[in-house]
């Protein structure tokens, strides 16, 4: 149970100090499916959750834009999700390492190093 708060510590902190940055791209993601939303007259839920769907590469495609200009921005939406997506994975795997190493017995992973390498 210690190794898995540990590992939620690690984590919220990377998510604090990234804080701004994913907030700032979630914007992006916000004010971008509005845009589109309304180029293609979308409602507002609709447009927010094609921005989010769209952002994290699940691609339903139940909607999608019409226009040439909407469908520029899709790309831009998609590139800021994948780095957004990236972000977290990035703080979860460094999250795991980290919990691993403060918590892994020396002894056990110089073995583990031995058989492997």
């Amino acid at each position: 149970m210690e190794f898995t708060f540990t590992f939620i510590q690690i984590f919220l902190w990377g998510i604090y100090f990234m804080f701004p940055l994913l907030m700032m791209m979630s914007v992006i993601v916000i004010v971008m499916g509005l845009i589109v939303g309304r180029i293609e007259s979308w409602t507002k839920f609709d447009s927010l959750y094609w921005a989010f769907i769209t952002a994290l590469t699940i691609g339903y495609g139940d909607m999608k834009p019409i226009q040439k200009s909407s469908r520029m921005i899709s790309v831009l939406l998609g590139t800021i999700g994948i780095m957004l997506t990236g972000i977290l994975v990035a703080i979860t795997v460094e999250a795991s390492s980290n919990t691993f190493r403060i918590h892994a017995d020396p002894e056990l992973l110089h073995q583990i190093e031995k058989t492997v390498g």
